[in-house]
């Protein structure tokens, strides 16, 4: 876990980077870029930034290059604003967790298509077997049991086969 400082640090540097990004950096080869996260060591020496660009694979090839160049410009804006001794040194890493979840949502609606396909398939469908496969033991009704009575029994003796 990291302190609540080391918390307010990355928050701030994460505000400093996208306004500097927004505002002051004017490189074309900068795409439509995201900040999406900045974490920062435990002795405030390191801020990795994440971010997340629009566009095509060549659009986040040209936006990491241009977010290299401009990282010198990026630090020195950070130590001016954040008044500390020792300014963290940036380092970018693209963001692919949008990218995840675009595809996760993609498997998640194949699986609601096969899900539909398959109750679809089901609507108006019986069981191969009985409705209750399960055999339960026989019930004897009032009827049975009143005959059971008038018979006569002999010790002994065999019973006549009764029909079913």
């Amino acid at each position: 876990m990291s302190s609540p400082r080391v918390r307010k640090i990355a928050d701030r540097i994460k505000v400093i980077v996208a306004e500097m990004l927004e505002r002051r950096i004017k490189d074309p080869r900068l795409g439509f870029v995201t900040i999406t996260d900045v974490r920062v060591t435990g002795d405030t020496q390191q801020a990795t930034i994440y971010y997340t660009v629009l566009g095509e694979d060549a659009d986040q090839a040209s936006t990491a290059v241009a977010l290299e160049s401009a990282k010198g410009v990026l630090r020195s804006e950070v130590g001016r604003q954040l008044g500390m001794r020792h300014v963290p040194s940036l380092s970018f890493e693209f963001d692919g967790v949008p990218e995840n979840a675009r595809h996760l949502d993609e498997v998640l609606a194949r699986a609601r298509e096969a899900d539909a396909a398959v109750a679809a398939a089901r609507e108006g469908a019986a069981p191969a077997g009985e409705l209750d496969p399960y055999k339960r033991p026989r019930e004897e009704s009032a009827e049975d049991l009143e005959d059971l009575e008038d018979e006569p029994f002999e010790t002994g003796a065999a019973r006549p086969p009764q029909e079913p």
